[in-house]
């Protein structure tokens, strides 16, 4: 089953391959949480809780419970990355750095109470994988060149792994350092990978805003492994980093191409 979702202001791709198993419901509900998040979350819409937040109409405290839990997420996020993540390092609340990730993984539990087994869910680069792919092994997920954008940097693979990426050639330099207050320009591009999104998408946006030091600092993380291109075309990863050597000679399944 293969389904895409234009919300949150990106293309969601939800792939699933249980061929036994009638799994429309099962994208119905998940569509539906997007679109709830959309209108919970966005940093566009004027009604939405994050903007009455921010305008001081709304107290944290009476918000939704899946507001709470972002935002108390995000400050212990803050507090873990050295204050590299921070919701309102543009100045704005702005918790999107975390809430895709989270909604993704939340939409992958969903998928998966409902039996599916096997399923690849993409939010513009933001992709949790679970089971195998098409040809019976694990997810192939290309991560697109910075510069060559008809190539991919690197292909990873996986059959239960979340994958995020930050970087600055789709969307400029719109990861701002909330130690400098200035946009964070000399990392091109941050992958990374772990087994729990909202946290790995967080990351990969700390990382960036840390700069070069951002390559040192992914490296003390347990758990999860990383890939990194400067602005100086330098390119970085670490042991771990699931990619696949060789480069298979097929293309891969997906393509997390929205920063990267």
């Amino acid at each position: 089953m293969h389904h895409v979702e234009m919300v949150m202001g990106t293309a969601i791709t939800i792939d699933i391959l249980d061929a036994e198993s009638d799994m429309t419901g099962a994208v119905e509900d998940v569509v539906a949480w997007f679109h709830e998040v959309d209108r919970r979350f966005s940093t566009y819409r004027r009604d939405s809780e994050v903007c009455r937040i921010d305008r001081g109409e709304l107290a944290p405290a009476r918000a939704s419970q899946d507001m709470r839990r972002v935002l108390d997420a995000c400050e212990q996020l803050r507090a873990s990355t050295g204050g590299y993540f921070d919701v309102y390092a543009t100045g704005r609340l702005d918790p999107s750095g975390y809430v895709k990730g989270w909604s993704v993984e939340v939409a992958a539990q969903r998928l998966s109470a409902a039996g599916a087994v096997n399923y690849c869910v993409n939010a513009g680069g933001d992709i949790r994988l679970r089971g195998v792919g098409p040809d019976g092994q694990g997810w192939r997920i290309g991560i697109t060149h910075p510069w060559e954008r008809h190539k991919v940097a690197w292909v990873v693979s996986g059959t239960d792994l979340a994958i995020a990426t930050s970087g600055t050639y789709e969307r400029g330099l719109h990861v701002i350092d909330p130690l400098r207050g200035e946009p964070a320009d000399q990392l091109c591009s941050v992958t990374v990978c772990g087994r729990e999104l909202a946290t790995t998408d967080a990351y990969a946006t700390a990382a960036m805003a840390m700069g070069a030091h951002g390559i040192d600092w992914l490296g003390t993380l347990s758990g999860y492994e990383s890939a990194v291109i400067t602005k100086d075309r330098e390119a970085y990863r670490s042991a771990g980093f699931p990619v696949v050597e060789p480069d298979p000679p097929s293309p891969p399944e997906a393509v997390g191409d929205d920063v990267l």
